[in-house]
Formats: C-alpha cells, sequence, structure tokens
C-alpha cells in the first residue's frame, strides 16, 4: 500500500474530542488476517446521536476510542477471499458488523451478530462495548466480511450526486424506517415520532413514504420543531405545559394514535416546566398512554446497560421506573434493539435514487471536514436541527 496515514476523531473524555493520527488500517482482526475485508476510503462519515452520548460521558466508553459508524466509502483494496466487491466501487457501510454466517445474521436479525464481539450480540464501529471495532471518522477504515456487509451502489458518479442522501443509509435513514415499520405504521396511519433529532427527522420522513396520513413530531428545541414543519408534520413543543393527550387531540381529534416511535433513548427529560430535569423512563411512559389499544412502540432510541451520569442508581445500571401495567393493559407491542441496517438498506437506496424521498433535506444534512468535527459535535449538542456529515477528504464537496 502507498498509504500509510490515517487521521480520525478520538474520544478523549467527558466533552472532549481531538483529531489525531491514527493506525492506517490492516486486514487484520487483533493478530488474525482478515482475508475477507476491504480497506476503504472514507467518502462520508456522519456524527451520530450514539456518539454524543459517549462524549458526554453517559457510557463507559474509554478515552482514546475512533468514533464513527456511520460510514460510506472507496474500496481501495480487497481480502483474498472478496468475491464480489471490486476495487474502486463505492460503498454503504451498515453500522452494524454482521457475520453472516451465525444463526442470528442467516434470520436477518444481523444487529445482535453472534460473531463480531466476545461480550455481548451485536457489533459495530467505533462504539462502546460493541466488540472493540476502530471507527469510522477517519480518512480510511477496515470493514470485515465485506461481501455480506457492503451495500455497492450501481453506479458511482450517480451516487457522488445524491452522496448527502445515501450516506444516511448507513444508520439514521433505515433506523428510523425500521422503528416505523415495528411501530406498525402504513397508509393512513396516525404516528407520534417522539424527539426531532436527526433519528427523529428520518423516522417522520419514513412514516410519510410508509403512506402515514399524519406525523406528529414532538421536540423542545425550536429550530428541530421548524426542520419537523419543513417536510409537512405536524409539532408539538414539549417545552410547553399541558396535557399530551389532549394536544394530540387538538390534532387528529382523538387521544391516541396509532403508531408511537421513541427516537429519544434514555437522556429523555421530562416535559412542560420541569423540561431541564432528565427522566429516563418519560418517553416510554408517554408511548403507553398515547398508542391506541392494540397499537405498536417502536424504540430504534438508544437505552444502555450502564449509565454513568444516571439520574439515580436505579438508572445508573438501566432499570427505568416505567407503567408497564398500563402496556399490558392495553395490548401494546414493544420492539427494541439495534436497526438491522440490511433488512432495509438496498430499498432505501432505490428510494433515495428514484426520488421518492428526500432525505437528507428532511435531517438537514451539511457537509462539514474531519478538522471541523469537534465544532460539529459541539454545535450538535447544542441542539443544532442538522445532521453533520464529515467529508475527510473534500471528496463528497
Amino acid at each position: 500500500m502507498g498509504q500509510a496515514s490515517n487521521r480520525g476523531v478520538i474520544y478523549k473524555g467527558p466533552g472532549q474530542v481531538a483529531v489525531e493520527s491514527i493506525s492506517f488500517p490492516e486486514l487484520a482482526i487483533g493478530q488474525r488476517k482478515c482475508h475477507h475485508g476491504v480497506i476503504l476510503e472514507v467518502v462520508t462519515t456522519n456524527i451520530c446521536g450514539s456518539d454524543q452520548h459517549m462524549v458526554r460521558g453517559r457510557t463507559t466508553a474509554p478515552s482514546g476510542l475512533v468514533l464513527g459508524h456511520e460510514i460510506t466509502g472507496r474500496v481501495i483494496e480487497v481480502g483474498r477471499d472478496v468475491e464480489f466487491i471490486g476495487v474502486g466501487d463505492l460503498v454503504s457501510v451498515p453500522f452494524n458488523i454482521a457475520c453472516g454466517r451465525c444463526r442470528n445474521c442467516k434470520e436477518g436479525n444481523t444487529g445482535i451478530c453472534l460473531n463480531v464481539n466476545p461480550a455481548r450480540p451485536g457489533a459495530a464501529y467505533g462504539y462502546v462495548d460493541m466488540g472493540g471495532w476502530v471507527g469510522g471518522q477517519a480518512e480510511y477504515v477496515m470493514v470485515p466480511y465485506a461481501d455480506f456487509n457492503l451495500l455497492k451502489f450501481p453506479d458511482s458518479a450517480q451516487a457522488m450526486e445524491k452522496i448527502k442522501d445515501l450516506t444516511l443509509l448507513s444508520d439514521i435513514f433505515p433506523t428510523g424506517f425500521h422503528g416505523c415499520v415495528k411501530a406498525g405504521v402504513g397508509p393512513g396511519s396516525t404516528v407520534y415520532i417522539a424527539g426531532a433529532g436527526p433519528v427523529g427527522l428520518a423516522a417522520a420522513a419514513s412514516a410519510q413514504l410508509l403512506g402515514a396520513a399524519c406525523v406528529i413530531v414532538g421536540d423542545m428545541i425550536d429550530e428541530r420543531l421548524a426542520q419537523a414543519k419543513s417536510f409537512g408534520c405536524e409539532i408539538i413543543d414539549l417545552s410547553q405545559d399541558g396535557d399530551m393527550a389532549d394536544k394530540i387531540e387538538a390534532i387528529i381529534g382523538e387521544r391516541e394514535v396509532d403508531a408511537f416511535v421513541d427516537c429519544v433513548g434514555f437522556e429523555a427529560h421530562a416535559c412542560g416546566c420541569n423540561h431541564q430535569q432528565e427522566a429516563p423512563a418519560t418517553v416510554l411512559n408517554s408511548a403507553m398512554q398515547l398508542t391506541r389499544a392494540g397499537g405498536q412502540i417502536g424504540i430504534p432510541g438508544l437505552y444502555v446497560t450502564e449509565d454513568p451520569g444516571a439520574v439515580d442508581d436505579a438508572a445508573k445500571q438501566g432499570a427505568l421506573s416505567m407503567r408497564f401495567g398500563l402496556g399490558w393493559a392495553k395490548s401494546h407491542s414493544f420492539h427494541t434493539g439495534q436497526c438491522p441496517v440490511m433488512k432495509y438498506h438496498r430499498a432505501l437506496m432505490q428510494a433515495i435514487l428514484f426520488d421518492k424521498i428526500k432525505i437528507a433535506d428532511a435531517v438537514n444534512a451539511q457537509l462539514i471536514s474531519l478538522d471541523d468535527a469537534p465544532k460539529g459535535y459541539a454545535d450538535f449538542d447544542g441542539g443544532a436541527a442538522t445532521k453533520f456529515v464529515i467529508d475527510p477528504h473534500g471528496n463528497a464537496a
């Protein structure tokens, strides 16, 4: 290989990230050769809300971790056993790392692959407790099990024209779509989306793609609510007092929705006058209150087993005070966990390429340089209604 230098975004400790030199990737996993892998020149790599949980110090992530699990890149080297991906291919990388060989992968549950993380089912690039894989907020990255994992774009030139849309296939577009599918969203549904961050906005756009009659988005940040409104969503400002069922009724004439999608997760805050206070179960309890009997609740928002910064000792272990009896009484179904990106990414790619959705506009995707990543993290943490897309080589711009 001619290239030997590489730079990446490093987690340095709570509230701190830096761009530093890192090792150039090799086709290896520890001491083992990775003949099934490829090395990518990263074309785009996005800052995710899940990264933000780590950067805030709300996980057990170690200092020195190379961040980034939303990766799109061009193949520059292929392992000996890679058959169907070639040098020069432009590819989307699912954030789930999956072997393609285990029981769960064969069932399509690639978010809980059994072979890529010694600690637990499921792995991801650059993420705490997710197998120790090097992250992709970098100039170059190694991707294992390439034939199985990678989605090759059919026409590289066409893909580069839509790269701000296609970069979202690695995580947030399939994740938002998955939340809606698991909440039972279909033609004519009324849908409530909790949270207008990038995943919430992607879920709202996905609900529209799935044929929802009315999509309501709740958040506390004016800029994010305005972003949701910009593509036809109804909005509820959660910083204002008032009964949520009343607010839903004012929009759709009924006090409950057909489908509820939690795109907030464990750092949720209370509504109304207490909105500065963290209340990690508040969205889940709202879901049970506001979803019709027999309805479904999709939970793509992240919940963790360990949260050092939680409000109480129970929440530090991921134990939340939920009104589960209400959900039981209303025959609700709950669907949790990582999105199995591969279930959706090819179909969603087609929706983008054939102009059925403008997902980059919906989430307000903005290109930034690798050196601007720390500022992107800070702005995102401040509530910017923006999906920051890092362009390490200036190729996307």
